[in-house]
């Protein structure tokens, strides 16, 4: 296990101080929500249970919401893979699922239909997408705008994601039966090698640029520095004992080598994940995405399919060191806790509701339509006052954070920051409605990123920081 001084990751250039971070509380919502924390001697023991369901699209489904060619084959399934804690208060899911995003209402079924499954609410589900392209989104609201339209665009499903949910839904209920007891959890992390770099660097010229995509032919991009990343792979384990049970890796990158031709696959990331997952079958593994909607492999990827099971290597290497150095402590404490997130819809030009509706109706580009109405229904969502829950697995010397959508990194890095005591793992893609949610720097420098897959205001960096306060300091 890797010492304390190891643990305090440096926030380069994303300079919050404590003190200004617990001034920002305004934007977050007053009601937060959390549960009892447990002890060992007061508590009932907890149980374990593991749940898979197999939920790739069939050919001819939709692939990042329409914004690249369908589904024209299976190069590897995509699945939900997830964990029913049990045993003190009501349940907790936790589950990551090899899609691209779920937003808005198809988010809310989800959690509904896990959350009932497994005997518990909505709020105590903590649910992922890990992001990869060639693999379906998720939005009810926004298809069946679309269909209402007549439009050419088409972002999902609808009876194929019910279909999904359902199946989801029975793999969480029946693992309930086969639950084991739990009584340790382990923390770990090991630094990946060669697979993390910021869209953003800068130029010969001195200037900044944003354009370091997951695929980057340019050499000369590829050659500045990697920018501002994550470069540890996280991992939290449960153990029975000494017998691991499941480990959860995360990690923030984007995930893809090469994408957008129709092959349906979990990309590098599954691949390092289904080899972990060979090394011991009996050790449930599960991969999640960190807050990567400004981190890309770009630098060491210029798309050449050949990269794929290179990057795969690397993240294997470090789920393996991370596993090697994991510390193991008695699972004493045991408590979930939100906040809500007030995220202000994006008002500028191109992004109200009039400007979306003419869109929808006369963007010749069926992706154009697609993306006017995902704008739209998270307008919608965010106009009638829904928040979004940002939820905190407290296990006292760790912390697991889920934040939504494409959370750029510096919010990770802010996390931990907030708690250099602690082991704190950051989940991305939560609900991934808003988009991007960048830092207040990148609308300043503006960040091409921002143009259209960015459905919130500038003051996202306040209001983040504020629900992360809330959520790792004042509760603590």
């Amino acid at each position: 296990m890797s010492n304390d001084s190891d643990l305090r990751l440096p926030t380069s250039d994303f300079q919050v101080s404590r003190r200004g971070a617990l001034r920002a509380g305004a934007l977050v919502a007053a009601g937060a929500w959390s549960a009892t924390a447990c002890s060992a001697a007061a508590a009932s023991p907890l149980k374990l249970a593991t749940f898979t369901a197999d939920v790739t699209p069939p050919l001819g489904h939709p692939l990042m919401g329409g914004g690249i060619e369908p589904a024209k084959e299976v190069v590897d399934p995509l699945f939900i893979r997830g964990l029913v804690l049990s045993g003190r208060g009501e349940p907790v899911v936790l589950a990551s699922i090899e899609w691209c995003e779920i937003r808005n209402d198809a988010f809310e079924r989800w959690r509904a239909a896990l959350s009932e499954a497994a005997g518990t609410t909505p709020q105590r589900v903590v649910l992922s997408s890990v992001h990869v392209h060639d693999a379906p989104i998720a939005d009810l609201a926004a298809q069946r705008l679309l269909e209402e339209r007549g439009a050419a665009g088409a972002i999902c499903d609808l009876e194929f994601h019910e279909r999904a949910v359902e199946r989801a839904a029975q793999a969480a209920g029946d693992c309930l039966a086969s639950a084991r007891p739990v009584t340790h959890f382990g923390v770990g992390q090991a630094k990946v090698d060669r697979v993390a770099s910021n869209r953003r660097y800068v130029g010969p010229d001195g200037k900044p640029a944003f354009n370091r995509m997951s695929r980057t032919v340019d050499a000369v991009m590829r050659e500045r520095p990697e920018g501002t990343v994550d470069p540890w792979l996280k991992m939290i384990s449960f153990f029975d004992g000494d017998r691991p049970l499941a480990a959860l890796s995360t990690y923030a990158t984007h995930p893809m080598s090469y994408y957008g031709k129709g092959g349906v696959s979990a990309d590098f990331v599954g691949l390092a994940r289904h080899r972990r997952q060979m090394d011991d079958p009996a050790v449930f593994q599960i991969y999640a995405s960190g807050c990567s909607g400004n981190v890309t492999a770009g630098k060491y990827n210029d798309g050449d399919p050949a990269n794929r099971p290179l990057l795969a290597d690397r993240i294997y290497e470090a789920m393996r060191a991370a596993s090697e150095a994991t510390q193991k402590y008695p699972l004493e404490k045991f408590d979930i806790r939100g906040v809500e997130l007030d995220l202000k819809p994006r008002s500028g030009p191109g992004f109200s509701i009039d400007e979306l509706e003419e869109r929808l109706k006369t963007d010749p580009q069926p992706f154009g339509q697609c993306l006017a109405a995902l704008g739209l229904s998270w307008r919608r969502r965010a106009d009638s006052g829904r928040k979004i829950d940002v939820p905190v697995l407290d296990l006292g010397p760790a912390q697991l954070v889920l934040l939504p959508a494409e959370a750029y990194v510096e919010f990770q890095l802010l996390a931990q920051k907030l708690r250099p005591d602690s082991f704190v793992a950051v989940l991305g893609y939560g609900e991934c409605g808003p988009g991007y949610i960048p830092i207040e720097r990148a609308f300043l420098e503006n960040d091409g990123n921002l143009r259209d897959w960015c459905w919130v205001d500038p003051g996202a960096e306040e209001a983040m920081t504020s629900a992360l306060t809330d959520a790792l300091v004042r509760h603590d």
